[in-house]
């Protein structure tokens, strides 16, 4: 079997990740090997994202730069996968003549099939979104750790957490976003391939996993994912997966506020390995605002469940995402988002100013939000963000956190605490990625936290 090289960008969300790690390990069963240099590699690939226009952007820039990369080899074969390629499709052929192969959500398990005939493929888009669709069965290709790190002829750090996809494809049509039309309708996973896929994963030495779906909240609601068990949730399934031996931490991520039930929240509470932190996106503080999102619940009802969760939960980290400027919004319902962040005072958040995305209801809306206001707007609840988050972190200060280490070098290290909080270590670690290690608190930064060995 003729060996090539692919090289891999990734752009976009967690699910993208996991989706890039997919087809690296499809592309391997084929002959290929992954290389470290993008102008070395016959096969590039990038995996798009569309959920921002910056994020879409940036492919179309890096696509410009693969023209004259492949101008000078013009074995090169480039291919798009990801949300860009669904929503786009044949238009990218049209706008970038260079690019040989598209491929879409749907389609990234089959991608080592397409390219098994290099000659016959240029220019091909395979895009077919089906309503039926069922995630196919794919174990990781991991082997089982038997010796240390240290020993391992590998040039890449031996991995100790992954992303697992538990359902792809949304039904909520928010009426700003593109999921829907890019992934497809919602289906689930069958909960004996995931289980499997953990096994696996904590077998080969992962301690971290978290699960991903563009709603997990909405798992098994759709399609039956444990025969005999119509009503099998979400819930359900994390303490099937909590209970995995061998599994340290376990995280999730993301959720939509209408479906989060109480057997979900009360699992901060019961699931030791489950980690303390929850990222619940609001969107917006204004129940206007969120009705014209479509995004179905209140600001009353969000409130509750925050409230909940804190009761299960007391030392549980909070963080959301929030979209400013979207049509319509008054000065009003902008200063209702800022008083949400001020009861809640998320621990982090992640905040953009709104785009339109193509075929999305919120585009066809003409009462769009001046870009100047959009900015200043966006700039005060980001001053304001950052200020609240430096007065959450200086809660840890005194405090010892294990954390999970990620880099140690000869005089520092970092390592993450369940609570997902950065912490930075100036000290010599006689520990690997992936060990556990208590640390006490002695700095609070805005974005991360400092601390020393116990």
């Amino acid at each position: 079997m003729e060996q090539k090289s692919f090289y891999i960008k990734t752009f976009g969300c967690q699910m993208n990740e996991r989706d890039s790690e997919i087809m690296a390990q499809s592309l391997g069963t084929f002959g290929y090997i992954e290389g470290m240099e993008i102008q070395d590699a016959d096969l590039v690939i990038l995996n798009t994202c569309s959920i921002r226009a910056k994020a879409e952007q940036k492919v179309m820039s890096m696509l410009g730069y693969l023209r004259k990369t492949k101008q000078k080899n013009p074995a090169m074969k480039i291919c798009v996968a990801g949300c860009v390629a669904q929503q786009e499709g044949v238009k990218i052929i049209e706008k970038m003549p260079h690019v040989d192969l598209v491929v879409g959500t749907q389609n990234i398990y089959n991608l080592g099939e397409f390219l098994e005939n290099r000659d016959e493929f240029k220019g091909k888009v395979i895009t077919d979104l089906q309503d039926n669709y069922k995630i196919p069965k794919f174990l990781p290709d991991m082997v089982v750790d038997t010796t240390n790190i240290e020993n391992s002829d590998s040039p890449y750090p031996k991995p100790f957490r992954k992303f697992l996809t538990i359902m792809q494809g949304c039904n909520n049509y928010c009426s700003y976003c593109v999921v829907p039309y890019t992934r497809g309708r919602e289906v689930s996973r069958l909960v004996s391939d995931i289980v499997d896929e953990v096994h696996v994963l904590v077998a080969a030495g992962i301690k971290e996993i978290t699960l991903l779906g563009q709603n997990v909240n909405s798992y098994g609601q759709t399609n039956e994912v444990f025969p005999g068990r119509p009503n099998y949730g979400f819930a359900d399934l994390l303490k099937k997966v909590a209970a995995v031996e061998g599994l340290q931490r376990l995280r999730f991520t993301t959720s939509n506020p209408k479906d989060l039930t109480e057997n979900l929240i009360e699992c901060f509470g019961s699931i030791p390995n489950l980690c303390p932190q929850f990222h619940l996106p609001v969107q917006a503080g204004s129940d206007a605002v969120l009705k014209r999102m479509n995004r179905k619940y209140t600001i009353k009802t969000y409130l509750e469940q925050i409230r909940q969760l804190r009761k299960q939960c007391p030392e549980i980290a909070l963080t959301t995402d929030v979209i400013i400027g979207f049509p319509g919004e008054t000065d009003d319902d902008f200063q209702q988002t800022m008083a949400l962040l001020e009861e809640v005072q998320f621990h982090g958040s992640f905040s953009f100013k709104y785009s339109d995305r193509p075929g999305t209801r919120a585009s066809d809306f003409t009462d769009k939000i001046d870009e100047t206001i959009k900015s200043e707007r966006l700039a005060r609840f980001q001053n304001r963000q950052d200020e609240i988050s430096l007065e959450r972190n200086k809660e840890y200060i005194g405090t010892i956190k294990k954390i999970m280490l990620e880099t140690c070098g000869e005089d520092s290290a970092k390592g993450r605490t369940d609570t997902n909080h950065i912490v930075h270590i100036h000290q010599n670690v006689a520990a690997k990625p992936g060990d556990i290690i208590s640390v006490k608190i002695n700095f609070a930064g805005q974005h991360s936290l400092k601390g020393e060995l116990i």
